[in-house]
């Protein structure tokens, strides 16, 4: 019996979550260093499925398939295609970079201080959140994926609500408040989400009388599973409804700002370029591969709401007065991209949709913890509090930019070969969209110009002129990131090899082929 590979890569930071947790309260230092060491090994299974997964090969490989729950068919079943191998290993590698970036997040407030965090605690609920989405990625029945697609949500509860951002402009008990509030919204908004699911869910096994993605797909190309028009139609909304809630998408959104704003940077990166892509993962796999009428159905609807979380979001990241908030809207008009890639039903389109997880969930990274840096020198997440940082933390001031730059889709940084396929792949079928949505770019390059000039440029501020630059910890966090932005927007060809046959073979599924150029016939 071969070695359970994808086992192991979810299994390591579920054990290592335990590990953590159980570490004494007087060892926090020890605590830590387990969690990084776990997340490291973690990064390395990852990497192995990465390099043992073959691009040209079948379509799920690495598969593992045991009975669990044989009355109602319900299988432990696992296998990765190459958009799951991508996000797989995303996940690994940012986890490190959150524990690294929130190093002190979860230590004691105050010395003296009768209120203490559990600096076990925080750390073990990073890994648990890990282990979740990597199964999450990986598992190919569905009973099983939506079991830890909802369980995820108890983890960031605690993330959110228990270790928010101590910055705050009204002190620790509005803070708390907050909070709470930011937490509870995220939970009830997900959990509505996931038992609109569990409906779809049954509906499904009632119709297919099993759990099994592949044979279900297989069933419903091969004729032996004829699903009635109306009753696809709404087990597809049942899905989809709960992917565009956890993605999020306009008007399913408004948790995220509120969840970003309030926890830690890290934990906010964990959400937005960690969890959320869950959601629209899940449209790939589940929505276009299980319900492909219904999903040509519902996608004039579906990019005309994609359409709107591009340019609302991106129009109330301009008025933000929050970093975080600006960021968080900002990562709604990019999830209406990568939403909009997916259902422009192009090979274009969905690799460029897929490239955009990726590239998303590093330049996010990237820009939201050297925010989450600046934030805890200054002790406000406020723009108008600071001015001038670039003077005297050059360096800091250098990667925010850096990953502003990014954010916007500069030119030879990662996100502009995503953007770019996403909306090439959308104007050839969809002109007047693809159009429409060009304009999100320009309001990318006019919130992120001006968050970096309000707070970086102009006279230095008297709060701001004793700021320490980044410290080797944080550049340690930062480099990489910002190497990977450099990287995969000069050459992103080994990214695309993995994931483009596995985008042909979703083509498929939908019965949808690239539009052909319009030639004039020579004269």
């Amino acid at each position: 019996m071969s070695f359970p590979l994808l086992t192991a890569t979810a299994v390591l930071p579920a054990i290592g979550a335990i590990a953590t947790a159980a570490v004494p309260a007087a060892q926090r230092t020890a605590a830590k260093w387990l969690a990084l060491l776990v997340s490291l090994g973690t990064l390395a299974l990852a990497i192995t499925v990465l390099v043992r997964f073959d691009p040209d090969g079948d379509r799920y490989q690495l598969t593992e398939s045991h009975s669990w729950i044989a009355d109602f068919g319900v299988r432990y079943e696992l296998g990765v295609d190459g958009i799951a191998v991508a996000l797989i290993v995303l996940t690994a590698l940012l986890i490190p970079f959150i524990i690294l970036a929130g190093w002190h997040d979860a230590d004691p407030l105050e010395t003296g201080s009768k209120r203490w965090r559990p600096t076990q605690g925080f750390f073990a609920l990073i890994l648990a959140v890990e282990a979740m989405v990597i199964i999450s990625f990986e598992a190919t029945d569905v009973f099983l994926f939506y079991i830890f697609f909802e369980a995820m949500l108890i983890p960031m509860y605690f993330l959110i609500g228990g270790f928010g951002d101590r910055a705050h402009e009204h002190g620790e008990k509005v803070a708390s408040t907050q909070r709470s509030y930011a937490a509870v919204k995220f939970l009830l908004y997900n959990l509505v989400g996931g038992l609109i699911m569990l409906a779809a869910v049954i509906g499904l096994y009632v119709v297919a009388g099993n759990f099994s993605l592949q044979e279900i797909a297989e069933a419903r190309a091969n004729g032996t599973l004829d699903m009635a028009t109306n009753t696809e139609r709404w087990l597809f909304l049942g899905f989809f409804f709960a992917f565009a809630v956890k993605a999020p998408l306009w008007p399913l959104h408004t948790w995220l700002p509120n969840a970003m704003g309030e926890a830690t940077a890290p934990v906010a990166v964990l959400i937005t370029a960690v969890v959320d892509k869950v959601g629209t993962f899940a449209m790939l796999r589940f929505c276009l591969q299980l319900f492909p009428e219904a999903s040509k159905w519902a996608t004039p609807a579906i990019l005309v709401l994609a359409l709107i979380s591009i340019v609302y979001g991106a129009l109330l990241a301009v008025g933000q007065r929050d970093i975080k908030r600006l960021i968080a809207y900002a990562s709604i008009s990019h999830f209406g991209f990568i939403i909009m890639g997916i259902f422009a039903m192009t090979s274009q389109g969905q690799s460029g949709a897929t490239l955009y997880m990726v590239n998303h969930g590093i330049s996010t990274a990237a820009l939201m913890l050297v925010a989450g840096f600046l934030i805890s020198r200054r002790g406000s997440r406020l723009i108008a509090d600071y001015g001038g940082v670039q003077k005297v933390a050059p360096v800091l001031a250098g990667t925010f930019l850096i990953g502003g730059l990014a954010t916007l889709s500069l030119p030879g940084l990662a996100p502009f070969v995503s953007e770019f396929l996403v909306l090439v792949g959308t104007f050839t079928r969809y002109p007047v969209i693809g159009i429409i949505a060009t304009f999100g770019i320009v309001l990318a390059a006019l919130y992120v110009l001006v968050l970096y000039q309000r707070t970086m440029t102009g006279p230095v501020k008297p709060e701001v002129s004793a700021m320490p630059d980044l410290r080797v910890r944080e550049l340690v966090v930062v480099a990489p990131l910002v190497a990977l932005l450099i990287f995969l927007g000069v050459y992103p060809k080994p990214l695309t090899d993995i994931v483009n046959p596995a985008v042909q073979q979703t083509m498929s599924d939908v019965q949808k082929k690239d539009p052909q150029p319009e030639v004039e016939a020579a004269k």
